[in-house]
């Protein structure tokens, strides 16, 4: 009985990461705004297309962007749509006009196929309190 639950819960866990990935948005955040610390954001990579790699690499992914308002850009989080995916975010707030990176490391390992994936950038952005970033890669399987 106890092989079954495990196996029962391995498959759940693997089935949350195959692409049933949930959208967060400004909206089922509760975390009060203080308007008067809002900036804005350009994002100089907002979407990549990695093409091909061999399962099992580990895929390095950066996105660039600039603070172009007058207040520090501070990131609070970065939440990645799933758990093969690690996200780094910047520590320090970014001044105005300074540029930065969210970095991010993708696990192909047993992810055969199409994968998109999604980090979710939390700071204090005037435009959204979150802001998607996407990347592509199609995994192909590694010879036997």
């Amino acid at each position: 009985m106890r092989y079954i639950t495990v196996v029962i819960l391995a498959v759940i866990l693997m089935a949350g990461c195959q692409g049933n990935e949930k959208k967060e948005t400004a909206s089922n955040t509760d975390t009060p705004r203080d308007s008067t610390q809002l900036t804005t954001v350009s994002w100089l990579d907002s979407a990549k297309d990695f093409g091909k790699i061999q399962e099992g690499q580990k895929l390095e992914v950066a996105f660039r962007f600039r603070n172009t308002g007058n207040k520090p850009l501070v990131i609070e989080r970065v939440q990645p749509s799933c758990g093969c995916t690690v996200a780094e975010q910047p520590k320090e707030p970014i001044q105005p006009g300074a540029e930065g990176q969210i970095k991010a490391s993708f696990n192909s390992e047993g992810r055969v196929g199409t994968n998109h994936k999604t980090l979710y950038v939390y700071a204090n952005m005037k435009d959204a309190r979150t802001h998607p970033l996407e990347f592509i890669v199609q995994v192909e399987k590694k010879p036997s």
